[in-house]
C-alpha cells in the first residue's frame, strides 16, 4: 500500500507543481484556490495557521501578506521555519490555552485571518473519524472566536458527518457569510470540505436574539 501511495503521489499534478514551484506541500494550491475565489488574505494582514506543518499554507499566507503583515504557524510537529522576519513558528498543541496566549503575544493584536488545514488522528472507522474531525473543528472555531478581530476571516477543513450541519449553523451565527467548497486541488476521493467564514461579527448572534 505504501508503494502504491508513493506512485500515486508522484503522478499527482499538484505534487509535481509544488516541487517545480518550490512549495512545501501540494496543499498550498488548496489555499491559493480558496483565496482566489473568496479574497480571504490581503496585504498587511495578520494570519494564524493552526496545524501548519509542513508549512504549505503558511508559505502562501506569507506571499499574500507581504512585508507589512505577520504569519504565525502552530503545529505539534517540528517543521522547518521560514526565513522571513515576519513569520513566527510555535511548536505546541493549539488546543491548549498556553499556546493560544503565546499566539496573541506574538501577534501583538488580534488576527485578521485564521486558517486550519489540520486533520485529527484517524483510526479508519468512519463514524469515529467524523466525530474526531468535528471535535477538532469546534476547537478551531472556539480559538477563532478568541483571537479573530471584527470582520476577520476563517478557513477550516472539515469532514462531512452527522454534526456537519450543526457546525455550519453555528458559524452562520458568527460570520457575515459562510461558504462551503472543495477546491480543484483537493483529491476527489477525499471526503474533506473547506468552510470559509467571511466577516466575523461577535455581536451577530446577540443581535439576532434581541430581534
Amino acid at each position: 500500500m505504501g508503494n502504491r501511495w508513493q506512485m500515486e503521489k508522484k503522478k499527482d499534478p499538484y505534487y509535481k507543481k509544488a516541487k517545480q514551484e518550490e512549495y512545501r506541500s501540494r496543499a498550498s494550491y488548496k489555499l491559493k484556490q480558496l483565496d482566489k475565489k473568496f479574497n480571504i488574505i490581503k496585504e498587511g494582514n495578520s494570519v494564524v495557521d493552526l496545524g501548519a506543518a509542513p508549512g504549505g499554507w503558511s508559505q502562501v499566507a506569507l506571499e499574500k501578506v507581504g512585508e507589512e503583515g505577520i504569519v504565525v504557524g502552530v503545529d505539534l510537529n517540528r517543521f522547518k521555519r521560514f526565513p522571513e522576519e515576519n513569520y513566527y513558528g510555535i511548536r505546541g498543541d493549539f488546543t491548549e490555552k498556553e499556546v493560544q496566549d503565546k499566539i496573541i503575544t506574538l501577534l501583538g493584536r488580534k488576527a485578521k485571518v485564521v486558517l486550519s488545514d489540520a486533520s485529527p488522528s484517524l483510526c479508519g472507522i468512519k463514524n469515529i473519524d467524523q466525530l474526531r474531525s468535528i471535535d477538532l473543528t469546534n476547537v478551531v472555531i472556539e480559538i477563532a472566536e478568541n483571537i479573530l478581530e471584527e470582520k476577520g476571516n476563517l478557513v477550516i477543513k472539515v469532514f462531512q458527518g452527522p454534526e456537519y450541519k450543526n457546525m455550519l449553523d453555528s458559524l452562520k451565527s458568527k460570520f457575515r457569510q459562510v461558504k462551503t467548497t472543495k477546491p480543484p486541488s483537493s483529491r476527489k476521493k477525499s471526503s474533506e470540505m473547506y468552510v470559509v467564514g467571511l466577516g466575523y461579527n461577535h455581536h451577530k448572534k446577540k443581535i439576532k436574539k434581541e430581534n
